[in-house]
């Protein structure tokens, strides 16, 4: 079984597509990384040999800033527009869309479930004019 940064890849996927799985390596730099360490992108997990697993490893480990370490940075990053009061550092702590997206309609998912408000809609016996 092939481990890289603390990630079981899965055995059955080729492994340009199960270097993904591992937080920090999307398609392109699996790529690349498949490329400096002279690996063929098709071959699937279970058909590597261990010495090409160091290798890989090696690259991803010298190369790129992955899975715990990517998360804290990113972490200290937000909580650093947080702390020196930014748009987008507000926009975090309000749980609110970042990156300049609509709120009035379609923002469910960053704002959570709807929360019903006393006195909104429509009162009963008033007719419209």
């Amino acid at each position: 079984m092939a481990r890289i940064s603390g990630v079981d890849l899965p055995k059955d996927k080729q492994i340009w597509v199960a270097l993904q799985r591992v937080y920090g390596i999307g398609s392109v730099s699996s790529r690349r990384i498949l490329a400096s360490s002279g690996i063929d992108p098709q071959v699937k997990v279970k058909d590597l040999v261990e010495e090409q697993v160091a290798r890989l490893r090696g690259v991803v480990d010298k190369e790129y800033k992955v899975e715990g370490e990517l998360r804290r940075e990113v972490r200290l990053n937000i909580k650093r527009l947080i702390e020196i009061g930014a748009t987008r550092g507000t926009r975090h702590r309000m749980n609110l869309p970042v990156r300049g997206q609509r709120t009035q309609t379609n923002a469910r998912t960053r704002r959570g479930a709807r929360k019903t408000v006393a006195g909104r809609g429509q009162k009963r016996g008033v007719s419209k004019k």
